[in-house]
């Protein structure tokens, strides 16, 4: 099988963007970074984009019990549009839930949590693609 880039996931946060990243053949996620989100969020993303030939972006997406978006969707739908301007990737939303809550009584705590939460949510999306 080519393969033409890997897959990155996403958990985005209003201070933190945590980041993972998947074997060459998208099959399992991996932790990968925790960026700041700050001024330097986008240059710093985009790096990590070309740096590690991604394909596709795979975002968890915000949504509270009844299935509606939370107040951090509007700031995802800007980091995705941000994005768009200097990324060919494939941009998908993966429905998440509690994921670093997942992290936390796994693993506990640490400065890694949020790029363990993106893993969780780009694995949820790799397992539903290699099913199908």
């Amino acid at each position: 099988m080519i393969n033409d880039g890997r897959f990155l996931g996403v958990d985005f946060g209003t201070k933190k963007i945590g980041i993972a990243i998947s074997d060459m053949n998208g099959n399992f996620a991996l932790p990968k970074v925790v960026l700041k989100n700050d001024k330097d969020l986008m240059r710093n993303f985009e790096k990590i984009l070309k740096e590690e030939n991604i394909k596709e972006i795979v975002i968890g997406e915000s949504i509270n019990y009844k299935g509606e978006e939370n107040p951090v969707m509007e700031y995802i739908k800007d980091f995705i549009e941000k994005t768009k301007k200097f990324s060919g990737a494939l941009i998908t939303l993966e429905p998440e839930f509690l994921t670093s809550s997942q992290v936390r009584n796994t693993q506990g705590d640490s400065d890694m949590i949020d790029a363990s939460a993106a893993a969780l949510i780009l694995q949820s999306f790799l397992d539903k693609r290699n099913n199908n």
